[in-house]
């Protein structure tokens, strides 16, 4: 009787383990169907694959096709043409013609702009004829920005013209931004900062004594895409002011 017991506990247990076997295979090989294509989006997505591996998210949408990376220049193309990057380009360009007649910009210059974000600066001194922009901030924006930290700039000394930035006042450190900005420009060129509006002259003192080697050129109240800021323009002259 113990035989015959234990020979249908055996049978039961294979037909678990077989049961269980089938299980995984099917968990395993099963085609996702949650997110299938209509017609008219297998018209438009021909190239996408239309199936989508198992993976426990999501369950039942099509939040987890893949989508076509868009490429850096097809991006910037598009931001380009936008009226809102016109605009800021347009507003920066009529500002650097400050920096033209007082003979601080040529088209020869070599230009270096920090914390330039998504690089309207340097494509609005590049449309004024200027070719040689190096344009630098934490988060790259190809193809206009690199990757630079603006406290430690990856540049030898004295290789640029003219530095121009709008970021002092994201600076983590102004003194170390600066004298960042300085050491790259060569003796003679200039840095020119736009900072928000100065109201007294004490402002525009805490800024000018950022500097341990420029003596002031100008200081103007300017408007920027609808914003009021100031314009402060050092000379480099390799002493202290």
């Amino acid at each position: 009787m113990d035989r015959h017991i234990q020979r249908l506990l055996n049978r039961i247990s294979l037909a678990f383990a077989v049961a269980g076997t089938l299980a995984l295979f099917h968990v395993f090989f099963k085609t996702s169907v949650s997110c299938s294509y209509s017609g008219h989006n297998l018209h438009h997505h021909d190239t996408l694959t239309q199936t989508i591996s198992h993976s426990p998210f999501p369950r039942s949408s099509c939040d987890a096709a893949s989508r076509p990376t868009l490429l850096p220049d097809r991006r910037f193309s598009r931001i380009q043409s936008s009226r809102s990057w016109r605009r800021g380009v347009a507003a920066l360009s009529s500002l650097f013609l400050r920096l033209r007649t007082a003979h601080l910009l040529s088209n020869s210059s070599r230009i270096l702009c920090v914390s330039s974000g998504a690089g309207h600066e340097v494509a609005a001194f590049r449309e004024s004829g200027v070719v040689d922009v190096t344009g630098v901030d934490l988060i790259d924006f190809p193809p206009l920005v690199s990757r630079a930290d603006p406290h430690n700039l990856p540049f030898f000394d004295n290789v640029f013209d003219l530095g121009f930035s709008r970021g002092l006042s994201g600076a983590l450190f102004p003194v170390r931004f600066v004298g960042e900005l300085e050491r790259t420009v060569r003796k003679g060129g200039a840095v020119a900062l736009v900072v928000e509006r100065c109201g007294s002259e004490e402002e525009v003192a805490s800024v000018k004594g950022l500097f341990r080697k420029s003596s002031l050129v100008e200081v103007s109240n300017i408007t920027l895409s609808d914003s009021q800021m100031t314009l402060i323009v050092m000379r480099v002259n390799g002493l202290s002011p």
